[in-house]
């Protein structure tokens, strides 16, 4: 899935890490956290909330946009004690997941170290797209055509 990309270096980071935190489970954002020293002092702004987001798509990624259908949406937004406010969104129902996302992108704004703390999330996802490719290349053909020799 491509993302638009910012100029902006604090853009960047942040749509790199909530990229990531999309990605990774409760227990990895969980592990992230507890590495960075825990979401001490985070208030909500909002109080996670689930709702739906209708998907749009378009045939052959070019054609006219239609609406593909709904999708359930859990949504956050913290303040740290410091005054970084951090969003999230996040597909499905789990809260817990919408909010450790959201501290991530405050503690981001903060300047922390966030994406060394989704190493781990970054590693299995790359081994992840890794074995697809392997599997792929396995079952690839390559055709070729032969000249008759009477040319």
């Amino acid at each position: 899935m491509a993302a638009l990309e910012s100029s902006d270096p604090l853009v960047a980071r942040r749509q790199a890490v909530m990229a990531l935190c999309a990605e990774a489970t409760r227990a990895e954002l969980e592990a992230a956290l507890a590495g960075l020293g825990g979401a001490a002092g985070a208030t909500d702004l909002r109080r996670p909330e689930t709702g739906l987001v209708m998907t749009r798509g378009r045939m052959g990624g070019d054609g006219a946009p239609f609406n593909l259908g709904e999708a359930t949406v859990t949504r956050a937004a913290v303040r740290l004690a410091t005054g970084e406010t951090g969003f999230a969104y996040q597909l499905g129902r789990d809260a817990a997941k919408a909010r450790m996302s959201a501290i991530l992108d405050a503690l981001v704004q903060r300047g922390e170290a966030v994406e060394a703390a989704l190493d781990p999330v970054a590693e299995r996802l790359a081994g992840e797209r890794d074995l697809a490719e392997r599997r792929t290349a396995a079952t690839r053909v390559n055709f070729f055509t032969m000249a008759r020799g009477e040319d």
